[in-house]
């Protein structure tokens, strides 16, 4: 399934809004909740196999979440010089996110692309930690791939810019339909490269290594 990011309503990102948003991570609060939890499924929040269950939940999601305290801004500023304005990609960047309507997790790779206009590129490093932020928040995979772009847009102001996300989805795998094996991939694309479908074509082949 391929679906195109931009045709997803706008989600304006900036760099103040991505930095004045600091939502305070509640550890007890947590604890307390997916004990909630285990006592509304019929278990025993009290027996030894679960008696720290809520410590290590609350734990592993301040990790998981941990986009929520980040911003890309950080790390794509961190620019240098470079002559020329050839093509730079980076593919197969990893990524675990957690999808917003189950709080299941989604797995997959984002590739990336973009052409440099103002003679100044960003560390190949900096790209996979704006992925890895984005990526641990709630999140849909349109969203992401939306988001991914617009990052690279505000802080590199290139010619442009091209990305692509694929990922498997635990809450269709393990629930519902149970489509095992099948894969979800997304798109978003910027700048000149909209308009020029030779090159946009030429890229994404490129990137899935054809």
């Amino acid at each position: 399934m391929i679906h195109d990011a931009r045709t997803s309503r706008e989600i304006e990102i900036t760099e103040e809004t991505e930095t004045s948003r600091k939502p305070a991570f509640d550890q007890p609060r947590i604890e307390a909740a997916v004990r909630e939890i285990l006592i509304a499924i019929g278990e025993d929040p009290d027996r030894e196999g679960l008696l720290d269950t809520p410590r290590r939940v609350a734990k592993a999601y301040g990790e998981m979440f941990g986009g929520l305290d980040e911003s890309p801004a950080a790390h794509l500023a961190r620019q240098f010089a470079q002559d020329g304005n050839d093509p730079v990609m980076v593919t197969d960047i990893p990524f675990t996110s957690m999808c917003e309507h189950h709080l299941l997790p989604f797995t997959g790779v984002a590739h990336i692309a973009y052409q440099p206009q103002h003679d100044r590129v960003v560390g190949l490093s900096k790209l996979a930690r704006t992925v890895q932020i984005l990526a641990r928040r709630p999140q849909q995979q349109e969203r992401l791939t939306q988001q991914i772009r617009e990052a690279i847009e505000q802080h590199l102001d290139p010619a442009g810019v091209l990305v692509m996300v694929e990922a498997t989805h635990s809450c269709m795998q393990i629930r519902g339909a149970k489509a095992h094996g099948a894969s979800m991939k997304t798109r978003s694309v910027g700048g000149r490269w909209e308009r020029d479908a030779a090159t946009r074509r030429e890229i994404q082949e490129m990137m899935v290594g054809k």
